[in-house]
C-alpha cells in the first residue's frame, strides 16, 4: 500500500474513482439534483483548476500500482472527498489516507482544525476516525 499526493496526471482515474463509488454508495441518498449537483463538482476541468490555483489537494491510495482510494480537502483543512473503492473498504486504506492529511495539516501550523460536512452512509466512518458531530441535518 502507498500513499501520494496525487498529480494533475492522476486526476482522471481519480475522478472516475470518485464517481463509481458516489454512485453506488452515496447517490441512493440524494436527491437527483443532489447527484448532479455532485457531478458537476467533480468535473474534470473545474477539479485541475481547483488543483492548479492550490485550492484543493489530493492523495491517493496505490496498491500494485492501481488507485484504490481517495482524500481530497479544500481550504486547506476540510475534507471535501474520501473513497475507497468498495473491495478495498475495512482495509485500513480510509485511515491511512486520513493519516497522512492529518500528517499534513500538522506541518502547517496555521491549520487547527479538519472538517467535513458527511454524507449519511460516511458518519459511521468519521465517527471511527474521531470526528465528532457539531451540526446534523
Amino acid at each position: 500500500m502507498e500513499i501520494a499526493k496525487l498529480q494533475k496526471s492522476d486526476m482522471k482515474n481519480a475522478l472516475e474513482l470518485i464517481w463509481s463509488v458516489f454512485q453506488e454508495f452515496e447517490a441512493p441518498d440524494y436527491s437527483e439534483q443532489g447527484v448532479n449537483t455532485f457531478k458537476e463538482f467533480i468535473c474534470y476541468e473545474s477539479i485541475t483548476q481547483k488543483l492548479d490555483n492550490g485550492q484543493m489537494m489530493f492523495w491517493g491510495c496505490f496498491i500494485s500500482g492501481d488507485l484504490k482510494g481517495v482524500i481530497a480537502i479544500r481550504d486547506n483543512n476540510h475534507i471535501s472527498m474520501f473513497f475507497v473503492k468498495k473491495e478495498y473498504q475495512r482495509k485500513g486504506i480510509a485511515k491511512n489516507l486520513f493519516q497522512t492529511l492529518v500528517e499534513y495539516c500538522k506541518s502547517n501550523k496555521s491549520i487547527k482544525s479538519i472538517t467535513v460536512n458527511s454524507s449519511p452512509y460516511a458518519i459511521e466512518i468519521y465517527h471511527h476516525l474521531g470526528f465528532k458531530d457539531t451540526n446534523t441535518e
